[in-house]
């Protein structure tokens, strides 16, 4: 705008509709500028959601499986009393699984990230009412009480969650062979839990080829608006190049936008199965 002043003041002669043409290509110029940052801020926004009547856990889950993750942090000088005691606890519940109806999936040690920390996930069939009768079984087992209070020796702290599954979500298949896992655990804003389903349920199409999806969740109790994705990669290397591959297809950066302003929180465990966790 000011070239254009300075240009009038310098040649009088200047036509009036010269200027009108180049100050209309200025705004417009201007206008598309905008124009381009609104369509890239309008990627970052959160997309509105109707709001609905059916719970959210309905609307993005669709068995009525319960699963259980523990997390155990460890005292590092007792760190195989521990695996020893949990393993021993793993077979008890196992000896009685068609009545419990309660299955080990997979145990971990984290290797990158909280160390001297296990994970521990469990699945329940039965669902919460099918946990009430096993826990109240459970409590009367004096072999596994005497296992738990042993274990409490062994532990500085614990953390438990009861979570639902994603209903995209490939199902869980148990691996062989050597794999590292990874844990990525995300903390959502509160009330945006169905937007994240809506943007992974097309993200996951991208992460199928592989097979490095093991699986999906979201918290039902405990911390509430945690999500769980957990990865299975031949090692550091294969993820390095998994990861990266997805970048190259058209869609995932998008998917990867929307689901960004989501976040509050989010922090990634590398995993190694312990000897024991019924996938490897």
């Amino acid at each position: 705008m000011a070239s254009l002043r300075n240009c009038l003041a310098a040649n009088p002669m200047f036509s009036r509709l010269k200027y009108c043409s180049l100050l209309k290509r200025s705004l417009n110029s201007s206008s598309n500028r905008k124009d381009n940052r609104e369509g890239w801020f309008s990627k970052l926004t959160v997309r509105r959601i109707e709001p609905t009547k059916e719970p959210h856990s309905r609307m993005l889950s669709d068995k009525d499986v319960i699963y259980e993750l523990q997390t155990h942090n460890m005292r590092p000088d007792a760190r195989m009393d521990y695996l020893s005691n949990y393993e021993k606890t793993v077979k008890l519940i196992e000896s009685r699984k068609d009545e419990l109806h309660s299955e080990l999936v997979g145990s971990w040690t984290v290797e990158v990230g909280d160390l001297d920390q296990t994970l521990h996930l469990w699945r329940h069939t039965g669902g919460f009412s099918g946990m009430d009768v096993a826990k109240q079984k459970l409590s009367t087992d004096n072999d596994y009480l005497k296992l738990e209070a042993e274990r409490g020796k062994f532990l500085r702290s614990r953390h438990l969650q009861y979570l639902l599954s994603f209903s995209y979500w490939p199902q869980i298949e148990t691996r062989e062979g050597k794999n590292i896992y990874e844990i990525r655990s995300y903390s959502l804003k509160p009330g945006t839990m169905i937007e994240w389903g809506n943007n992974w349920a097309r993200a996951i199409n991208y992460r199928r080829s592989n097979q490095e999806a093991f699986a999906g969740f979201f918290s039902q109790v405990g911390r509430l608006y945690n999500v769980h994705h957990i990865w299975c990669y031949k090692d550091l290397h294969s993820r390095k190049e998994i990861r990266e591959s997805a970048w190259r297809l058209p869609g995932w950066d998008e998917c990867v936008a929307y689901t960004v302003p989501l976040i509050r929180e989010m922090h990634s465990r590398i995993l190694r199965p312990t000897h024991f966790s019924t996938t490897q």
